[in-house]
């Protein structure tokens, strides 16, 4: 049984693509200061759960709950303490670095909402190896890049729970470095992470725990 004051909790879950059973039955807790890693094969359904735990997608059968309340109840508060940021890099392309984070900022809210919004965009992106490429249109960026405008948001935001879908993808040693070094600074701060990567996940961070698909096997890490 979840505790209600604790973080995101996923009821008898299953899921099912076409007329094949992805997961079923699926039951687990993630509370503050814990780290998730999904992993199985491509199609084993692990894009299917991360967006039924991000509410974009509904269970066969099953409920997700933030603390205590199914995510989608108006109380529950749960999509202020959330950001997704899927396997695609879902950014405006014809917009600039600057004007995506200016709009993902708007309807998230930020760490900052009394500084600068220029300067605080304008360090996320500096913090994620893109100065100099504020105002150029993401259509000209590469693949990399623009995975890193993308995220760029984990700099911006309050939320308390990141569900990440392939985040290390088209990206380089050194911002794969950076990147669980922030997600170690989230997850010793209190916050939650889910995760999948067809890499290894190194974190010197709080209780990591890993859910194989489909076999639906939860474990702790060492």
């Amino acid at each position: 049984m979840a505790d209600d004051s604790a973080g995101l909790y996923l009821k008898s879950i299953s899921c099912t693509r076409g007329y094949r059973d992805l997961f079923t039955d699926l039951e687990f807790e993630l509370c503050p200061g814990q780290v998730l890693r999904v992993e199985g094969k491509n199609g084993s359904g692990k894009t299917s759960l991360l967006r039924i735990m991000s509410g974009l997608a509904q269970p066969l059968e099953g409920e997700v709950l933030w603390g205590g309340q199914k995510i989608h109840h108006a109380e529950s508060g749960y999509f202020e303490n959330l950001l997704f940021i899927g396997h695609r890099a879902g950014i405006k392309f014809e917009l600039t670095p600057v004007e995506n984070l200016c709009m993902a900022r708007s309807l998230n809210g930020s760490k900052s909402e009394n500084a600068s919004s220029n300067s605080v965009i304008e360090d996320a992106l500096y913090q994620v190896g893109l100065y100099g490429f504020e105002d150029i249109p993401c259509a000209q960026l590469s693949a990399g890049q623009k995975r890193r405008v993308a995220l760029a948001q984990l700099f911006l935001t309050r939320a308390r729970c990141w569900i990440l879908d392939e985040p290390y993808t088209s990206l380089d040693v050194a911002a794969v470095a950076m990147l669980e070094a922030l997600f170690t600074l989230h997850i010793n701060n209190g916050g939650m992470l889910v995760i999948t990567s067809h890499q290894p996940v190194t974190l010197e961070a709080g209780e990591q725990r890993r859910l194989i698909l489909p076999k639906t096997q939860l474990e702790s890490l060492a």
